[in-house]
C-alpha cells in the first residue's frame, strides 16, 4: 500500500473516507492522549483513541480495524471536551464504525429510490432511520 502525506493531505483510502464521514481533520490530532485519559472504558480498549487515528492516518487499516476501540466507545463525549484541538473525537470512532458496516454489506450509499415499496412498508419506521444514518453519510 502506497501512502503519501504532504501539507496536511491524507493520501490514503481508508483515513480519506475516515475524515470524508466524520468531517473531521485527523492531522489535527498531535497525539496529546487526553481523549485516551478521559474515556471511562479505555481500560477495555485494545488502542487507545488517539492511537486509532495515528493508526488510520498511517495507513494501518488492519490494525484499526482489528481493534475493540470503535466498538467500545460509548460516543459520551468526554474525549471531545477534553480534545486542546477541539476535535470530534466520538465521532471519529462512530466514522470507522460506518466504514466497517459499509464494507461487510458492500455498500457505500443507500437510496430510497433502489428500496421496494413492499419493503418500505414492512420495515420499522425507526429502522429505516438508522439505516439511513448508517449508510447515507
Amino acid at each position: 500500500m502506497k501512502i503519501e502525506i504532504s501539507r496536511g493531505k491524507v493520501h490514503n483510502e481508508f483515513a480519506q473516507k475516515v475524515e470524508e464521514i466524520s468531517g473531521q481533520n485527523l492531522f489535527a490530532c498531535y497525539q496529546c492522549g487526553n481523549c485516551t485519559a478521559g474515556c471511562p472504558v479505555s481500560f477495555a480498549m485494545d488502542l487507545g483513541p488517539h492511537q486509532v487515528i495515528r493508526y488510520s492516518l498511517l495507513g494501518l487499516e488492519e490494525e484499526v480495524l482489528e481493534c475493540n476501540t470503535f466498538w467500545m466507545c460509548a460516543s459520551c463525549l468526554q474525549c471531545t471536551s477534553r480534545c486542546p484541538k477541539g476535535l470530534d473525537i466520538a465521532r471519529i470512532m462512530e466514522a470507522i464504525r460506518l466504514v466497517i458496516l459499509r464494507k461487510k454489506e458492500r455498500l457505500d450509499r443507500l437510496e430510497v429510490a433502489d428500496l421496494s415499496e413492499d419493503f418500505l412498508e414492512r420495515v420499522p419506521q425507526i429502522a429505516l432511520i438508522s439505516g439511513f444514518r448508517k449508510f447515507t453519510s
